[in-house]
């Protein structure tokens, strides 16, 4: 019993590291397809805008085209922002790869990135 189930942890884990070595990488344009699907979406940032007065005071990183045309955004909320370097400054105008569950809010995909580590830049 106890050997099976430590062949079951392994086999689990392994598993699970070869979904996340084979996860897609999707353009900020194919995301929509793909809403509830955890991925990397990759494209450049059009542009970012912090909402300090909206509720959760939340930062924008908008990928290919400029608000309120963007393809897909990142949504970094305030209570989460001090876990990232200066957003508009790191990011405006390179290219990035955000990595999480791909959701809609109003018309737009997104992913809510928590830390640094989900936003890589290209």
């Amino acid at each position: 019993m106890r050997r099976a189930f430590g062949l079951f942890v392994f086999i689990f884990v392994l598993a699970c590291n070869l979904c996340s070595c084979a996860q897609q990488k999707l353009t900020a344009a194919a995301a929509t397809a793909h809403v509830g699907e955890r991925a990397t979406v990759c494209g450049r940032v059009a542009g970012v805008h912090h909402a300090i007065s909206s509720k959760g005071q939340p930062t924008f990183i908008n990928l290919d085209q400029p608000y309120p045309n963007q393809l897909f955004q990142i949504v970094i909320f305030g209570n989460d922002l001090a876990n990232f370097e200066n957003p508009p400054q790191k990011y405006s105008g390179k290219k990035v790869c955000v990595t999480g569950t791909i959701q809609i809010f109003k018309v737009a995909p997104e992913i809510v990135a928590h830390d640094s580590s989900a936003i890589e830049l290209q």
